[in-house]
């Protein structure tokens, strides 16, 4: 830090204030005593170190350092002085003579180099030149500013300037305005002539304006600058800002000033002033400032400015003990929709969104895009936990209606995490990443919903996390696992297909289900890495068994959203079969009725592609989604699955049988196959026959289970079509 000398330049030398800096005290002692015999004010400084410290405290006009010091040398002394001191002079006086020591020091900034042993003549002579230097720039330094001063007092009265100059007398009327009124405000000067100062000032700035006449601390040496809105008028438009400097003048200073009117003789200018317009300049600080704290997207604030709010709203809310809570908001399927449709309808669907968002919202709340597809909610000053739960609800309904984005119509939903406060965090970040971990839980059981946090989350997020490194290692070191799940025809027992199911055989935890995973895959976007190893296994397992003389057998697979709704979708699915050589007809893809509906126009092509190619489509878990039967009529659908919620409710009777009676009759009316899933006894599988249902599935016919244990059902299977 620059220290500014405490006393007046130095004109006569003996009364300069000198450090002296040794590691030799006897040397140190002796330069010393002989500087003080000169008169001048000595300090000594043992060491580097000390000297360091003493330049930090005190003020010196001149240091004589030895260069060879114990902890810190010279140099550092040198580097030291330079930074909290500047003007502060150096001579070396060092035992060093070597060329590259010399050239060093004076690259550092010393004056003087002395070798010691030194003559005591020379040093004094050396010493007096320094600080005549010393004198000559402290003097020239304050001419310059005397000068710099003079000149911008002239600038000011350039007629010529590109300013408005004016000058006011001692009531502040103006008795002198320059014709760059006209241009800028549209005032004609002379109709300005006696008026107040007053006339042109904007309503609002009226109060500063006046007193900053009246402040008796400004000269014009230190005159005053504000900034102040001026009136326009005639055809300019809004009122504009002006950098106005004024000062008072004199006689003695601005003789011309007693009479500068020559229209109304007597009146004496009291005051000076220019009045820059710095309009353009306003406007940039707003719109740099509006960059920093919003997202020019969809104009919200951004993290900075969410930060700041909470910060503040964290304060009140401990001061008046009162609850505030903070909302992460996840759009879901938003990245399908981008990819698929491009950025600039992601960016026409973000700013839908946040239309949406903020019509559910109190005016003192602040939402805040934090980043991509994520929002943050700020709800200050809320009584409980339903006045959360209130407004989340709000959100989540205001999302689920279709957005229109030009000719397409595009289904999100926003998975919302809550953190109170003071229960799930007192402090900025505690909150924030909390909220964000309730987010990812809800994404976790199944999106477009809302949970508060809660502190056993956080154990679940170091699960998480571990789990989320083992399922990459998986991936890499091939731990997954495929079973299949027998489809059988109800009438003759006949496997006639096999629907491919992932386990995943962890080295410590044991065989995993689907159920302990897939839901972090689907959240880390692994899922589609996982999902093309399982299809790769059971293409080639199946394409064995069907070369082995089951060539009717049927595969089916499970595909992820993610997979359906990616843009290349079916050229990566094609591709892959012909990688692995597996016929397509005897392929069906399972996809549900939900992943239909978020795209219907996109989805139905790609579907109608594959269909072409020979793969089958299947509707899985049908009657639990959408249900819209007229999708049925317009789309390459071969099969309905029955979800088994269905199929559980068949007992002895009918009457709790009525959904799968209907979706099998409607079934059979659109000619589609029918699967029945989760067919555990022999009722229900009587009650499905009796239906005419196709096929069915389930524990009845055994759980999923590795291909060991499938390829000698398809052998026995064989073996009893021989006999």
């Amino acid at each position: 830090m620059t220290r500014e000398p405490i006393h007046s330049p130095v004109t006569d030398t003996t009364l300069a204030r000198i450090l002296v800096a040794d590691d030799d005290p006897r040397l140190l002692k002796s330069l010393a005593s002989l500087l003080e015999q000169q008169g001048y004010c000595v300090t000594s400084a043992l060491g580097g170190k000390d000297a360091c410290s003493k330049l930090s405290t005190q003020i010196f006009d001149l240091a004589m350092l030895d260069l060879k010091m114990p902890e810190l040398d010279g140099f550092e002394v040198m580097a030291h002085a330079a930074a909290v001191q500047p003007k502060c002079g150096v001579i070396v006086v060092s035992g060093e003579s070597s060329f590259s020591a010399v050239s060093r020091a004076l690259r550092s900034g010393a004056q003087d180099y002395i070798k010691k042993p030194f003559d005591p003549d020379e040093m004094l002579t050396t010493l007096e030149a320094a600080l005549g230097k010393q004198s000559l720039v402290r003097a020239h330094a304050d001419v310059q500013q005397r000068l710099e001063k003079s000149e911008a007092l002239h600038r000011y009265i350039v007629n010529s300037s590109p300013d408005i100059v004016f000058m006011l007398d001692g009531r502040g009327r103006f008795c002198f305005i320059n014709s760059k009124i006209e241009s800028l405000l549209g005032y004609d000067s002379e109709e300005l002539d006696g008026k107040h100062f007053r006339h042109i000032l904007d309503e609002h700035d009226v109060a500063r304006g006046s007193y900053a006449l009246r402040d008796p601390s400004i000269t014009a040496e230190n005159p005053r600058t504000i900034e102040v809105r001026l009136k326009t008028r005639g055809s300019q438009k809004a009122n504009r800002y002006f950098e106005i400097t004024a000062f008072p003048v004199d006689n003695e200073s601005w003789p011309l000033a007693a009479d500068f009117n020559a229209r109304t003789p007597g009146r004496k200018a009291r005051f000076y002033g220019t009045a820059r317009d710095v309009t353009e300049r306003k406007e940039a600080e707003a719109f740099i400032n509006f960059q920093a704290y919003h997202d020019l997207l969809t104009r919200l604030p951004n993290r900075a400015l969410f930060t700041d709010r909470l910060n503040l709203a964290i304060t009140q809310a401990r001061r008046n003990k009162q609850k505030l809570a903070v909302m992460f908001l996840d759009l879901d399927r938003f990245k399908v929709i981008n990819d698929t449709l491009g950025h600039a309808m992601g960016d026409l669907l973000l700013q839908a969104v946040t239309q949406r968002l903020e019509g559910c919202i109190r005016k003192g709340d602040t939402l805040s895009r934090f980043g991509g597809d994520e929002f943050t909610l700020l709800l200050p000053a809320i009584n409980n936990n339903d006045d959360a739960r209130r407004i989340a609800k709000k959100l989540i309904d205001a999302i689920k209606a279709p957005f229109q984005l030009g000719e397409h119509e595009v289904f999100v939903g926003v998975s919302i995490g809550i953190a109170m406060y003071p229960e799930a965090g007192t402090s900025l970040d505690q909150l924030i990443q909390n909220a964000d971990i309730a987010m990812y839980h809800v994404k976790a059981q199944g999106k477009d919903s809302y949970r508060f946090y809660s502190e056993s989350m956080s154990i679940d997020t170091a699960n998480r996390l571990s789990l989320e490194r083992d399922l990459r290692q998986a991936l890499e070191n091939n731990e997954l696992r495929v079973y299949y799940q027998p489809q059988v025809c109800a009438k003759n027992g006949r496997i006639v297909g096999l629907e491919a199911l992932v386990r995943w055989q962890h080295p410590e935890r044991g065989l995993l289900y689907p159920r302990d995973f897939l839901p972090l895959a689907e959240e880390t976007k692994l899922i589609v890495g996982l999902s093309e190893q399982v299809l790769a296994q059971a293409c080639r397992q199946v394409n064995e068994w069907i070369l082995d003389g089951n060539k009717d057998l049927r595969l089916a697979v499970n595909l992820s959203p993610v997979q359906v709704e990616h843009p290349r979708f079916v050229e990566n699915l094609v591709r892959q079969l012909k990688n692995e050589g597996f016929p397509a007809g005897n392929l069906e893809i399972e996809i549900t009725e939900n992943v239909i509906m978020n795209d219907l126009e996109q989805i139905s092509q790609k579907l109608r592609e594959l269909a072409d190619l020979g793969v089958r489509i299947a509707i899985d878990d049908f009657g639990t989604g959408y249900s819209s039967l007229n999708y049925l009529h317009h789309l390459p659908i071969h099969t309905l699955k029955v979800d088994q919620s269905f199929v559980r409710a068949i007992r002895n009777g009918e009457d709790d049988a009525c959904i799968v009676d209907a979706i099998v009759a409607m079934a059979h009316g659109l000619k589609l196959d029918i699967i029945a899933e989760g067919v555990e006894t022999d009722a229900q599988l009587a009650y499905l026959r009796g239906l005419g249902c196709h096929q069915v599935q389930g524990f009845f016919y055994g759980p999923a289970q590795p291909a060991e244990a499938i390829a000698r059902m398809l052998d026995w299977q064989q073996l009893k079509a021989m006999v």
